[in-house]
């Protein structure tokens, strides 16, 4: 160790690490419980005090929606109500809009879309706040994107994408509509369009080996991942 240098430095900077670890580790409960509690002043303050922490916009998202994903499973399970998502989904689209330019800003892209991106939550299945998180996101990044919304008929997806489309991103946040993404893979395939178009799968119930199972190219665990992956391939 060099004359003069103080022994404890190391351990002060990894001291400083692990506070600041642990505060957005803080933000993160915070959120997390705010989004669940389902109280829009609550999530408000959430996410103004995680982003006054220097917490970026993005993990506030990804946390937010998480905790969303909770927020859903409570419902299905009767320990929610639909007034108490409904909340918990305005509190979210508050976030997004307050987030919005920060997202928009990290992820400028000189003004020029990336590329044109048709979404939909699959026919069948009327859940689409992790599919309008990813949509925006998505938009934030540069990309051109068209939502269709939720309980998408399979006849839609292959008509936008003959329409013209860079990417097509289904969800679905069921196992019983999870199989309809595969239909509309196959169907993709006899019209001659699969290889015109990049398809991305993501919902609670998709995982990597799905998506590789059914022919898809991209799997998102989160709609920032999902993000990250789209702007890898138009780099």
């Amino acid at each position: 160790m060099p004359r003069g240098a103080n022994p404890n430095a190391a351990r002060k900077g990894g001291t400083t690490q692990e506070k600041t670890k642990m505060s957005f580790d803080n933000e993160k409960k915070s959120l997390h419980d705010a989004l669940v509690s389902c109280k829009i002043p609550d999530i408000d303050k959430a996410v103004q005090d995680a982003k006054a922490a220097g917490m970026p916009a993005n993990e506030i998202i990804d946390t937010l929606g998480d905790a969303m994903s909770d927020v859903g499973v409570m419902f299905e399970r009767g320990k929610l109500f639909l007034p108490h998502v409904l909340s918990a989904a305005n509190g979210m689209k508050k976030a997004m809009d307050l987030l919005g330019p920060e997202l928009a800003a990290s992820d400028a892209s000189g003004g020029a879309s990336r590329g044109t991106v048709v979404m939909g939550t699959v026919e069948g299945d009327v859940h689409d706040i992790g599919k309008s998180i990813c949509s925006t996101m998505l938009q934030c990044a540069g990309f051109e994107v068209h939502d269709m919304g939720r309980d998408v008929p399979t006849p839609k997806f292959i008509e936008e994408v003959k329409g013209g489309c860079d990417f097509c991103g289904m969800s679905a946040l069921m196992t019983t509509t999870m199989t309809v993404m595969k239909d509309i893979i196959d169907n993709l395939e006899k019209e001659g369009l699969r290889d015109k178009v990049t398809v991305m799968v993501g919902g609670a119930p998709i995982t990597q080996a799905y998506c590789e199972k059914i022919g898809a190219d991209i799997y998102g665990e989160s709609a920032s991942e999902t993000t990250r992956k789209a702007k890898e391939l138009t780099a």
